[in-house]
């Protein structure tokens, strides 16, 4: 059997020409080393100007934080903490925000005591102290109202199994709480109650 010859580099048949030198290959260069690809992906974990890296990533955060803080005191539902969140909770905000509370009432009525047992006289002291027990009183009666009130109208909007636990509480909460002072902010008027 003839060994075929290898000083030809052409096939006749085909008529091809096998030289491999003058294929190129696909690449041009060699594959980088492991070490060489660790090299060029490496980026520093702290800038080389700490100062401003820090005031710039102090900047981002304040930015944040305040953007935030407009978010939930709008109302926002992404920027609200998980207690505030939900269809049912929005709800109890804008009815409590459209009525008039008695706990609003209550911080300017302690300060008043307050005043009042400046006053160096027992009767006027303990009047003020009946009168601010006497309030208390009134103010968690209607919370209670309020909250009995407000969780009628959800079970009637949205059925008793898919009422919130907590809305009670949270309808008492909020009405203690001086009107300027509540977050999320009231989005409603005084009389505007949610259908």
């Amino acid at each position: 059997m003839a060994k075929p010859d290898s000083s030809s580099k052409t096939d006749p048949a085909a008529g091809y020409d096998l030289n491999t030198d003058s294929i190129s290959s696909g690449k041009g260069h060699a594959t980088p080393t492991r070490k060489e690809r660790e090299a060029a992906n490496m980026r520093p974990l702290v800038s080389s100007d700490r100062k401003a890296g820090n005031k710039a990533s102090r900047a981002k955060m304040n930015e944040a934080r305040e953007k935030a803080r407009v978010g939930m005191a709008k109302g926002e539902e992404k920027y609200l903490p998980t207690k505030d969140k939900g269809v049912q909770r929005r709800y109890i905000r804008d009815y409590v925000d459209a009525r008039w509370s008695v706990g609003e009432l209550i911080i300017p009525v302690m300060f008043l005591v307050i005043i009042l047992t400046f006053i160096n006289n027992a009767v006027v002291q303990s009047i003020a102290i009946f009168a601010l027990w006497g309030f208390f009183l009134i103010a968690v009666i209607d919370c209670i109202i309020a909250g009995v009130l407000i969780q009628r109208k959800l079970t009637a909007k949205y059925g008793e199994e898919k009422v919130q636990k907590g809305n009670r509480w949270y309808t008492a909460m909020r009405a203690l709480q001086l009107r300027p002072m509540r977050l999320p902010k009231p989005q409603v008027k005084r009389g505007d109650f949610p259908a």
